[in-house]
């Protein structure tokens, strides 16, 4: 019966795939049989068709693979729609109706009524024009709260609802393994354990509004051999279960995403998109992952054309199929035609069709798309929304607190409303990383400030590569950014009277002419703002960005010789960096007054920053990623055994300038009574706590970081390694007691024989301000019989704060464990951890 209409096939209101009182895979199952092939394969592919006829468009190799035929393409139905808000500028209303449109099309088009999926881009928001830029994922992982990032992710997902989009791509779970990587910026950090609890905050936000959530690069893309972009990964199999893997873990255990997209990464030889023991033996027999895995843009295609594992487009699909991808995206290539054929002449088995079309079907009937009745985009499009919210996955947006519901009329055409931009303001003042401070900062009012740098006037300085703006913007010149991105000298200039300002020279190039004035401007103030970094793009036309990958760690161009001559002047200087990745701060920026660093902080950044600098704001911000002190050195990160650090016989030092976690404030905390629970179980918990004070004279925020340290053990340990966290806000004299109740599987690791294990002996946990700043050290002995741990161990410790002005008085709330109660405890407004 391939490729034939079975018999009954009319569909309507009484089928059983309609039914909602069964589950969403009783209805899959139920409309699998009554499909042809065609329609089968239709459901298993994208079409991107807003992208740019011209070719110029905003993803590699999408010239020669993105020529479909709008007609020929729905006919039989269609899987996904890919990005109508995020490939060229269109008024979010306008866009809205086009939307609705092509869904009524595709509806009219096949026999079954079905609409397709929606996905988006959402890593710094819904990346739409005129939608609010959020800080990019590095400045998550600099807040250390994963509270606000789950606010965060809730609003961006309510947004792309009430635009009729139902799947955003994001967030990034890579662990950054080499600063080179272009795409740097878009991860959490360097440590598995930040990255995991951030990205499963942003999980749960996104998801509980109502978007399927898509992990991606899975797995090993950030491992690539030089830090280059689509280079073969050097992993070993205990860094990729020890380090790559378990943020994924964490998402999809604590958070509840749906989506797992494939990463462009081969590991060992093996293409990821046709790694069929990583995206079924792993992820779906061990994890017990039942969501769809989706493939990264031109994937599939690529493991004929740039991996060399297939002949033709027919044998790449069949891999990828085989292997466990169940949608091709962006567009429809090789689960097109190639597909059918492969199919039809007995190559590619039926069965693994069926297979990827129950998983598709079953999370189109979660998200209402096989409801009868199911009616697109009601929200934006003009139309009411009210009776089909809850069936269709769309938002009305009007609901207290929603970003379209704050402005009826306004809302109805932006994204960028009053609610989303103070979150952004919010996260961006968080992420802010003080990292010296010699007693210049605040700025004294009064004294006269300089502000020199090619990023210190330069709004884009604040957008990540995936930020709309930077993404799609370059395409279309003549639209403006669509959002007012205010800059650091802007900002600056409204704080401090007779603000002087020269650039110095560019983000890229070799031109040196501006120095000079940029010297002669610094020599005449009192203390020099020096803003310096990154202007982030896509392949090569950037510093930072997918596909703006570097040969070393020094500042792009000629920034470092600026910064060597404005400090030799004599005059303080505030050394600022907004960059997506950390560059090299080595002995020649020793001379700094004070050093701050801005992980692309957003559409509000220079506010941010701006008020940072002038005492406005306290920073609280602790680094995601180390900052080396060497451009040339190979990048290591803190997570290193004892012969990865600096030793008696090698002639290197990879030290960094500053360490993962490290951060400072503009008050001063004190730590007392830290303690233990005696003997750890392999098999139990045990308890660190330590108590915080602010000594000092402002409100301000400590984050308390747990380490475990593992001296001896059957394969070697990194020295340190994160286990968790708490970001404590503090007024002045207050305290809090910090608890941290840990189950002995966060000492898990990968044995000898390959199996994750929890091994007896001696241990530490290091209550600590960062890294390498350890406050209290607290011996404990694991006990018992070394066991194995699988895919069902704990993952975060509890964590709980009491506070108390005085001993004895205080309120206790549980801030972050395994439940998703991390954020649950605010002062004002803001989310604790």
């Amino acid at each position: 019966m391939t490729g034939q209409s079975p018999p009954d096939t009319t569909p309507g209101t009484s089928s059983p795939w309609r039914d909602r009182r069964l589950t969403p895979a009783e209805r899959a199952d139920a409309l699998v049989p009554l499909m042809t092939l065609e329609e089968k394969i239709a459901q298993l592919v994208g079409v991107w068709a807003g992208a740019d006829p011209s070719g110029d468009g905003v993803a590699p190799r999408q010239a020669d693979m993105n020529v479909v035929d709008w007609a020929t393409v729905i006919r039989h139905g269609l899987g996904q729609l890919t990005r109508p808000y995020g490939t060229a500028p269109v008024d979010p209303a306008a866009g809205a109706r086009s939307l609705d449109a092509s869904q009524r099309e595709i509806m009219a088009a096949n026999r079954f009524g079905i609409p397709a999926q929606v996905h988006e881009e959402c890593l710094t928001g819904f990346s739409a024009w005129r939608a609010t830029v959020y800080p990019a994922p590095l400045s998550w992982g600099a807040s250390f709260d994963p509270g606000l990032i789950e606010e965060m992710a809730g609003r961006i997902g309510r947004s792309m609802r009430a635009a009729g989009v139902h799947q955003g791509l994001a967030p990034v779970l890579d662990v950054t393994r080499d600063y080179r990587w272009g795409r740097t910026e878009e991860t959490i950090g360097e440590d598995p354990y930040l990255a995991g609890s951030i990205g499963a905050a942003y999980v749960r936000g996104l998801e509980g509004a109502g978007i399927v959530a898509t992990l991606k690069h899975f797995a090993g893309y950030a491992a690539s051999r030089g830090g280059r972009n689509h280079a073969p990964a050097h992993l070993g199999p205990r860094e990729l279960s020890d380090v790559v893997l378990p943020p994924f873990e964490m998402a999809l255990r604590l958070g509840g995403a749906r989506s797992v997209m494939n990463s462009y990464a081969e590991i060992d030889g093996v293409p990821v998109a046709a790694d069929e023991s990583l995206l079924t033996g792993l992820l779906r027999d061990e994890w017990c992952f039942t969501g769809t895995v989706v493939a990264d843009y031109f994937a599939v295609r690529f493991l004929q054309s740039l991996h060399g594992v297939a002949g033709d487009g027919a044998e790449a699909a069949g891999l990828a199929l085989r292997a466990g991808i169940d949608v091709e995206l962006p567009t429809v290539d090789t689960y097109g035609g190639p597909l059918v054929e492969a199919v039809k002449s007995g190559t590619v088995s039926e069965a693994l069709i069926d297979r990827a079309l129950r998983r598709v079907l079953t999370q189109k009937a979660e998200l209402g798309l096989l409801d009868d009745g199911w009616q697109p985009v009601p929200a934006l499009a003009g139309e009411p929304a009210s009776a089909h919210a809850s069936a269709t996955g769309c938002s009305s947006g009007t609901e207290d607190g929603d970003p379209e519901g704050e402005d009826p009329v306004a809302g109805r055409s932006r994204f960028d409303d009053e609610g989303s931009r103070e979150l952004a303001l919010r996260l961006a003042r968080e992420s802010v990383v003080l990292l010296r401070d010699t007693g210049v900062l605040p700025l004294a009012p009064g004294r006269k400030v300089a502000l020199v740098g090619p990023v210190a006037d330069d709004p884009m300085a604040m957008l990540g590569c995936y930020a709309f703006p930077n993404h799609v913007g370059p395409h279309h010149p003549g639209q403006g950014l669509g959002l007012e991105i205010p800059s650091l000298r802007e900002e600056l200039a409204k704080r401090i009277p007779g603000l002087t300002y020269a650039p110095g020279c560019d983000v890229r190039g070799e031109d040196t002419a501006g120095i000079a004035a940029a010297v002669a401007v610094a020599r005449e103030s009192d203390v020099c703002v020096l803003a310096v970094g990154d202007r982030a793009g896509l392949f090569g036309r950037g510093t930072s960005g997918e596909g703006c990958d570097a040969t070393d760690l020094s500042l792009p161009g000629v920034q470092a010789e600026l910064v060597r001559a404005v400090l030799a002047t004599g005059t303080p200087v505030v050394l600022v960096l907004l960059a997506g990745r950390p560059y090299a701060l080595g002995p020649e920026t020793d001379a700094a007054a004070a050093v701050l660093f801005g992980f692309f902080p957003g559409q509000l950044g220079g506010r941010a920053l701006a008020e940072v600098l002038t005492g406005a704001v306290n920073p609280s911000g602790r680094l995601p990623v180390s900052v080396p002190r060497d451009g040339g050195g190979l990048p290591a990160t803190y997570l290193t055994p004892p012969l990865g650090r600096r030793t008696d016989v090698s002639s290197v030092d990879p030290t960094p300038a500053f360490p993962f976690g490290h951060g400072l404030t503009y008050t001063t905390f004190e730590w007392t009574g830290a303690e233990s629970g005696g003997e750890w179980p392999v098999d139990g918990e045990t308890v660190a706590a330590v108590t915080v004070r602010n000594t000092g004279e402002r409100p301000g925020a400590e984050v308390v970081q747990l380490y475990l340290h593992d001296p001896v053990a059957q394969t070697t340990r990194p020295v340190v390694r994160l286990i968790g966290y708490a970001r404590v806000p503090l007024e002045p004299g207050e305290a809090a007691r910090v608890t941290f109740t840990v189950h002995a599987d966060l000492a898990s690791f990968t044995g000898v024989r390959g199996r994750r294990i929890v091994e007896p002996g001696d241990v530490e946990l290091r209550l600590s301000r960062s890294s390498a700043d350890v406050a209290a050290t607290l011996p404990l002995r694991l006990t018992g019989e070394e066991r194995e741990a699988g895919h069902d161990r704990r993952l975060q410790p509890t964590v709980r704060v009491d506070r108390a002005t005085d001993p004895g008085a205080g309120v206790s709330e549980t801030v972050s464990g395994e439940h998703g109660t991390i954020g649950a405890g605010r002062r004002d407004g803001v989310p604790e951890v």
